[in-house]
C-alpha cells in the first residue's frame, strides 16, 4: 500500500509542478507528500525530479517512471472496476466532471431516478466551466462540449448544441428587438466574466448571400459573470441580452421567457457535447450504466 501511496505522490507532484500544490489539491501536508517522494527514490536508488525554489523538474528517469506509474494506477482502477461487474453488481463512486449549467438542466433532473435504479452508487458531481483532465485523480466522467485537447481519453459525442442570442419579451418590448447584428452594440448585453471562445459574439454579415462573410462583434458588457446560470437570470430578468447553449435555455424558449434573436444571422454548425472517460479496455460499469442512462435521456427530452 505504500508503494502506492508514493506514485499516486509522485503523480500528484508531477501534475501540480511542486509539492505544496499538490499536498492542497488532494488534502495532504507539503512533508507528507515530500516523505512519500523521498521514499520512492531511495527504493528505486535514482532521483525522479530536479527540486527548484518553487517548481520540480523531471529527471530522465523520472520521466521514464512516469509513463510506468500511470499504467499502474490505472491497472488498479480497472481491476476494481472488473470487481463490479459480477452479475447484478453495480457499485462504487461515479466521480462527475461537467460544466455548471450542464448539471443543472440535464443531470439533476434524472439524477434521483439513476440513483434509484442503482441503490449501490453514490455519485460524486463535480463543476468547472471548462475541461480538466482529472482521471488519474480518481475521476470517471467528464462530460463538456466544444475543442477538446488531444489526449489518449475516450470522448463520445451524446449532442450538440447552438449558441443562442436572446432575451425576455420584457426586454424586448422596452428597448425593441435588433433587426441586423450591428444592433447589438446599441443593446444592453452580459457575458461570462472568464476567457472563453464563448464570449465571441459573431454572425453572418448577411443572409441573402451563402458566401456572405462573418461580423465579430465588439461586444462591451455591461457586467460579466463566473455561470451561464448568473446570465440567465440576469435575462429573464428582462436586464439585457446574453448568448448561452441551447441545452442550457431550451426549455426558457419553448415556454416563451426568452425570445431568439438574430437567426437569420446565425452561423452554420453546432458545438459538440462529449462524454468523456480513461482509455480503459474494460469499461467500469458504473460508467456504462450512467452513459446509456443520460443518452436516453437526452433521447427522450431533447433540448432543440
Amino acid at each position: 500500500m505504500d508503494n502506492y501511496s508514493q506514485m499516486l505522490a509522485f503523480i500528484w507532484a508531477t501534475e501540480h509542478g511542486n509539492f505544496s500544490a499538490a499536498a492542497r489539491a488532494n488534502g495532504l501536508t507539503p512533508s507528507a507528500i515530500s516523505k512519500l517522494i523521498t521514499r520512492l527514490e531511495d527504493r528505486l536508488q535514482v532521483r525522479l525530479f530536479q527540486r527548484g525554489t518553487r517548481t520540480l523538474t523531471l529527471t530522465e528517469e523520472g520521466s521514464a517512471y512516469l509513463v510506468s506509474a500511470r499504467a499502474v494506477i490505472h491497472a488498479m482502477a480497472e481491476a476494481d472496476s472488473l470487481a463490479e461487474a459480477f452479475p447484478g453488481r453495480v457499485s462504487g463512486a461515479l466521480r462527475i466532471h461537467t460544466m455548471t449549467t450542464f448539471a443543472k438542466h440535464q443531470i439533476l433532473p434524472w439524477l434521483p431516478e439513476f440513483l434509484a435504479r442503482y441503490p449501490g452508487l453514490t455519485v460524486d458531481v463535480q463543476v468547472g466551466p471548462q475541461y480538466v483532465d482529472l482521471f488519474d485523480q480518481g475521476l470517471d466522467v467528464a462530460i463538456h462540449s466544444g475543442g477538446l485537447p488531444d489526449s489518449s481519453r475516450i470522448a463520445r459525442k451524446i449532442g450538440e448544441s447552438a449558441w443562442v442570442t436572446c432575451a425576455s419579451p420584457d426586454y424586448l418590448a422596452r428597448k425593441g428587438t435588433p433587426a441586423q447584428p450591428q444592433d447589438l452594440l446599441n443593446h444592453d448585453c452580459f457575458n461570462f466574466g472568464f476567457h472563453s471562445a464563448w464570449n465571441t459574439w459573431q454572425f453572418r454579415a448577411g443572409t441573402g448571400d451563402a458566401e456572405a462573410g462573418i461580423v465579430t462583434l465588439p461586444i462591451a458588457p455591461k457586467a460579466v459573470f463566473a455561470q451561464g446560470d448568473l446570465l440567465r437570470e440576469m435575462a429573464l430578468s428582462g436586464a439585457g441580452i446574453v448568448k448561452l447553449a441551447q441545452f442550457h435555455i431550451g426549455e426558457d424558449i419553448r415556454q416563451g421567457r426568452l425570445v431568439p434573436l438574430l437567426s437569420d444571422f446565425n452561423l452554420p454548425g453546432k458545438e459538440p457535447i462529449y462524454l468523456i472517460y480513461s482509455n480503459r479496455k474494460h469499461l467500469s460499469p458504473r460508467i456504462r450504466v450512467f452513459r446509456d442512462f443520460l443518452e436516453d435521456k437526452l433521447k427522450e427530452h431533447p433540448w432543440e
